[in-house]
């Protein structure tokens, strides 16, 4: 039995948004305890030169949702980077979820050798370039569980009670 490339993405990205939102739900819930703003949790890092918490969760959504257009071969919808409330920022995984949900398997399935370009900072052309199957196992998966992993170790950092199955959810 092979694994589609629909089956590898959007069940994956989806699970890993809801457990993000689970643990935002923790921190912020710890936040209030602890009287810490909405501004000071968002604007919380690991290291001074490390993105902040929001910048966390709005990377992690944008590789789940950029990820689904690009294998669909559309363009991907663009989501403000305005968040200013863990309101707001629930709300945004909530519409990267949502954008998410919307492909369909026949949109994503065959897309392993389809040619994916984007505009990139890091690279020495200003574009990344992959086929499909690449694009999904070696940028997106990978970028999307380190954001999610580094927004989890910022609230943990402050103080947050987390575990591992927090991070992984329910089975």
């Amino acid at each position: 039995m092979s694994l589609s490339m629909y089956q590898a993405s959007v069940p994956v990205f989806v699970r890993a948004l809801a457990n993000l939102r689970h643990v935002l739900q923790q921190g912020e819930a710890h936040a209030k305890a602890k009287n810490v703003s909405d501004a000071t949790l968002l604007q919380t890092r690991l290291i001074p030169d490390m993105l902040p918490l929001v910048k966390q969760v709005q990377i992690a959504c944008d590789m789940a949702a950029r990820g689904c257009a690009r294998l669909a071969g559309v363009e991907p919808k663009s989501f403000a980077d305005n968040e200013a409330t863990l309101a707001e920022l629930h709300a945004r995984i909530d519409a990267a979820t949502a954008y998410v949900q919307g492909f369909q398997p026949a949109q994503i399935d065959g897309s392993e050798a389809r040619s994916v370009v984007f505009p990139s900072r890091n690279s020495p052309s200003g574009e990344q370039r992959f086929e499909g199957q690449a694009y999904l196992f070696d940028y997106v998966l990978p970028n999307l569980f380190f954001h999610c992993t580094t927004a989890y170790a910022i609230l943990r950092e402050a103080g947050t009670e987390l575990g591992k199955a927090d991070f992984l959810g329910k089975f």
